[in-house]
């Protein structure tokens, strides 16, 4: 047992340090989804068909997100790396070139949604839910290049291990996003009432507030700022483009994947019904949030490795990826049972069950809603393994099989699971998310597979 105790312990004397570096990220990243938790709750008062639109029109969004957050990501492991071999000068051209490529991006991921919003009345979801989706898909694609162009900086700081930058930064979002909900859903003081459509424009204005903050916290930051000597790179450099474009474009189809196998949940559960469609929007808030933990220790990690691979440790960057690995299993242990004992309670965050207008519509999200939280309190197990590892590959610059691995995980196993449960038994929309659980399990299992494999090559190539 001692022995045991003593082989565990080499891996939880890097908690601290884990934890240093992910709790910024943590706040950082739940920021993101706090600014949708806010609207969920807030228009959740106003009622099921509300609370739906806002699930849809999101649905879009982020699949898009998810590509220009994925891509920038490989922004970390780049700049951690130089950081660890000590290269200031590569730090400052890699910041410059992730700069002009997340800006870019930015605009065509705006562009190809804006322009193609009208596919929602095509998607055989509620109609009634579809006309207040639209306006709100309006406003909030906009934010698509502000946020995109954000995650240049963040990525940035993070790499440097500096990741109080984006948390800074998100929760003055959060902030100005609380205060302008109020305002603009309600029509408080001299504002009008705009119910959903208000909870985008109050996203759309924190999201630019975030981007102005970070630049203006990089600027004047003592030691970050001597990187960003300017923002655009004087000559644009060929071969460091394309190993950005390299690293992120897989990167990009990581988050694509994942994100397209959630939103695809959403669509499914649409196609059942509004309350339905409500009570997966509930459920995947939720497990979102505690999901960005999961993805904030993953960041500690291809941060952590990223310097080992740099400083050409390889001992020390396997122990440093498996002391992440133990920490997220403690942690979502914990959220797992807060999961499974307040099931019942944790949907009446969004629902007003005393609302008489629609009784018997909140009665049913409520109840859907409860059983999901069952699923999600499980699967976050898996959510939290495949998170950590793929921040641990992607710190080591493996990237290519472990998007292979994430597309047959969701796409050829866990979709078919949850479109065969969903519409071809009597489970409906449990079905949808038990084919989740299953897709999240084959990607933890593999991708833990892969690490394993590779790091231990590593070793004994450089040993």
């Amino acid at each position: 047992m001692s022995k045991v105790l003593k082989g565990i312990s080499v891996y939880t004397r890097e908690f601290k340090y884990n934890l240093k570096l992910a709790y910024p990220v943590m706040i950082g990243m739940l920021g993101h989804t706090f600014v949708q938790f806010i609207d969920n709750v807030m228009v959740g008062q106003l009622g099921t068909t509300e609370l739906a639109a806002i699930s849809l029109g999101n649905s879009f969004v982020f699949v898009a997100m998810s590509i220009g957050i994925g891509f920038s990501q490989a922004i970390t492991p780049l700049i951690a790396e130089a950081d660890g071999a000590k290269k200031d000068n590569d730090i400052s051209r890699i910041f410059e070139h992730s700069f002009l490529i997340c800006l870019i991006l930015g605009l065509v991921l705006f562009t190809i949604v804006f322009l193609n919003r009208n596919l929602l009345y095509h998607m055989n979801q509620p109609i009634e839910v579809v006309e207040l989706a639209s306006p709100y898909l309006f406003w909030v694609s906009f934010s698509l290049i502000s946020i995109v162009t954000f995650q240049s900086f963040r990525q940035f700081a993070d790499g440097l291990s500096f990741t109080k930058a984006a948390m800074y930064s998100t929760l003055l979002g959060n902030v100005i996003n609380v205060i302008l909900n109020f305002l603009l859903i309600f029509g408080l003081w001299i504002f009008p009432k705009l119910g959903v459509e208000g909870a985008a424009i109050g996203t759309l204005i924190s999201r630019l507030c975030m981007l102005m903050f970070i630049i203006i916290y990089l600027k004047l930051h003592k030691k970050l700022s001597l990187y960003i000597k300017r923002f655009l790179p004087y000559k644009v450099q060929v071969q460091r483009v394309k190993k950005i474009i390299y690293l992120g474009l897989p990167s990009a189809l990581h988050s694509f994947f994942e994100v397209a196998f959630f939103i695809s949940a959403v669509w499914m559960a649409g196609i059942i019904g509004k309350n339905s469609q409500a009570a997966n929007q509930i459920a995947l808030n939720l497990a979102s949030m505690t999901y960005m933990v999961a993805l904030g220790v993953g960041v500690a990690a291809m941060i952590r490795v990223g310097n080992q691979r740099g400083m050409m440790n390889f001992i020390k960057l396997r122990k440093v990826a498996l002391s992440t690995l133990l920490l997220i299993i403690i942690v979502d242990i914990f959220f797992c049972l807060i999961f499974l004992i307040f099931n019942d309670y944790l949907p009446l965050l969004y629902l007003d069950p005393g609302n008489s207008n629609n009784l018997s519509d909140v009665n049913e999200v409520l109840q859907i809603a409860s059983k999901l939280l069952i699923i999600a309190g499980v699967f976050q197990l898996f959510d939290g393994i495949q998170a950590v590892v793929l921040g641990a590959l992607r710190g080591m610059q493996d990237v290519n099989k472990p998007a292979l691995i994430i597309f047959l995980s969701y796409g050829l196993i866990g979709f078919p699971t949850s479109y065969f449960l969903g519409f071809y038994t009597n489970l409906s929309v449990i079905g949808i998310w038990i084919g989740l659980m299953t897709g999240l399990f084959s990607s933890s299992l593999f991708l833990f597979l892969r690490f394993n494999y590779l790091s231990k090559k590593t070793i004994r190539l450089n040993d």
